[in-house]
Order: structure tokens, then sequence, then C-alpha cells
């Protein structure tokens, strides 16, 4: 493999991140695999990050939104995959907690509510435990499953 300058490194990666998103953790990762050497690594990521190709911020907010809305992840599994990328809570959980309360609900609701016509169980106590496991593996909160819950099983009995 050739060896790959810093400004061609500074180069490839001003585009990668114009293309998408990409937080800090992603970006040296990338430039460890490419063999760059670390004090490289920081001037690149600090010019990355003074231009705006990087912003911590910027990246939180997309990927929250993007987790929540489009793969229907709970607040618990966001902020545990924002720690893997090596954010601070300090800057996530703001924007975990700037999420609509009743969008996020009804995600959770229309989960259960497709879950529950293909989960196969003995009773409704069965059922309803499978349910719970389902949500929380989704990174839902205890607190708002039951609410969800309560809240379908009285949807249940209007129809």
């Amino acid at each position: 493999m050739t060896e790959i300058t810093e400004t061609e490194a500074l180069n490839r990666m001003a585009a990668f991140c114009s293309a998408a998103e990409h937080c800090r953790a992603e970006i040296a990762e990338k430039l460890q695999r490419w063999g760059i050497a670390y004090d490289a690594i920081d001037r690149i990521i600090h010019r990355l990050e003074q231009e705006k190709y990087i912003d911590e911020e910027r990246f939180c907010r997309a990927f929250i939104n993007d987790k929540y809305r489009f793969a229907k992840w709970g607040k618990m599994k966001i902020g545990q995959a924002l720690q893997l990328k090596k954010i601070s809570s300090s800057v996530y959980w703001h924007y975990l907690n700037e999420i609509d309360e009743e969008e996020y609900h009804a995600i959770l609701q229309n989960l259960l509510a497709s879950k529950r016509k293909s989960v196969r169980a003995e009773n409704e106590y069965e059922l309803n435990g499978k349910l719970v496991r389902f949500a929380l593996s989704r990174g839902f909160e205890m607190k708002d499953i039951s609410r969800c819950m309560d809240v379908s099983e009285e949807n249940e009995c209007l129809e």
C-alpha cells in the first residue's frame, strides 16, 4: 500500500465529511487505519473542526434524529451508540431531551402495535412480557413503555 501524505489525508477526509455527518472518533479511526501518525491525526482533526467539516453538536442532532425517526431507536440505545462514538453525555443529553415527547411515544406505540401482531404468546401476561423486552431492546425506557402499553390496551378496549 502506498504512503498517504497528511495533505492528501486532509483532503480525503474533507470530502468524506462533506458527504455525510461524521464525529471525531470515526475520522480518527479511519486515519489510523490508513497508517497516519497520531500527531498528524490531531492536526487533521483540528483543521477539519476549524473549517466546520466536523461539528460534534451537528453530528449529534443528525444522529439522534435519524436513529429515532428512521431506525426507531429509544433514547437509551441512541445514548449508548453516541457513547461508543466517544461523544460526551453533556453534549448529547441536551439533544436527546429535545425530542418531541408526543412523536417519541407515537413511534413507540406503533412499534408495539406492529410487534403485537407478530408475537405468539399463550396469554396476555406472556405477550406483555415479550413486548416489554422488545421495547427495552430497542432502547426505550420502562416509564415510556408502560405508558404506551397502557394506552394501547385502552385502544384495544375501544375497538
